[in-house]
């Protein structure tokens, strides 16, 4: 396995976001983690990622114990994060926004290794056409991507995807659907969650689904929506279509 989380667990006050939660992403695989809003899935992104500390658990990136590593040494070997809410430099051109993931991202790299790297990912995300663009002037679906493809030129092992489908129209979706698969084929595992059924349907080789913090099933996508405790917990209340 390439991520593994073991007992992990976070709280906020009174509030257990996360309790004891289990699960591992395989090298290749795309894992998608479900479940109702409140049910913790950001949360256990921002315990991957660094963005808050373990209360308890354990977290390995391929034989590597990072649960105490800052957010930028995970970043350096090889954990690269898209957040929900996107901040590009509205200033800097969509290749000078992936400039910074390139510099910033797993390996060392000299400026001309980053700008090589940078015209790979505007290729590998179709970016390549609005490079020269101010971010400012990007679409929500273009600062998405944008968002994304400054993840992906870290050169990750693992790229963790917060909703990047939120807000989209479904051509949009589609299309960042393709460039999701797209980076998989490059050999990156991805872990991402998503409330569009649809999206989770298409893409997913497997699913987590979350409840009050703690993980109520898993397995592929079929199983898990026929699941009795899914039906009840998510898939009875929230959108089983999606968009």
């Amino acid at each position: 396995m390439l991520l593994a989380a073991t007992d992990l667990s976070k709280r906020f006050g009174g509030v257990a976001a996360v309790r004891r939660l289990d699960f591992h992403l395989d090298p290749g695989e795309i894992l998608a983690i479900i479940g109702p809003n409140g049910a913790g899935k950001t949360t256990v992104l921002n315990l991957l990622s660094g963005v808050f500390p373990a209360d308890e658990g354990r977290i390995v990136l391929d034989g590597t114990d990072i649960t105490r590593l800052p957010a930028e040494d995970r970043c350096h070997l090889g954990l690269g994060r898209a957040f929900q809410v996107v901040q590009p430099f509205p200033e800097m051109t969509v290749r000078d926004n992936l400039m910074v993931g390139a510099l910033f991202g797993a390996r060392q790299r000299s400026l001309a290794e980053a700008r090589k790297r940078t015209e790979e990912v505007l290729a590998l995300t179709g970016l390549s056409g609005r490079a020269a663009m101010p971010a400012r002037d990007l679409t929500l679906a273009g600062e998405k991507r944008v968002e994304m493809a400054r993840a992906i030129a870290t050169s990750p092992r693992v790229l963790l995807l917060d909703e990047v489908m939120a807000g989209l129209l479904p051509q949009e979706a589609d299309e960042m659907l393709a460039v999701v698969r797209a980076v998989r084929e490059t050999g990156v595992a991805v872990l991402f969650i998503e409330h569009v059924m649809r999206v989770v349907r298409d893409l997913a080789d497997r699913v987590v689904v979350m409840d009050f913090g703690e993980k109520i099933a898993e397995g592929s996508y079929r199983d898990v929506t026929g699941h009795p405790k899914v039906i009840e917990a998510y898939l009875g209340t929230e959108e089983t279509g999606g968009a």
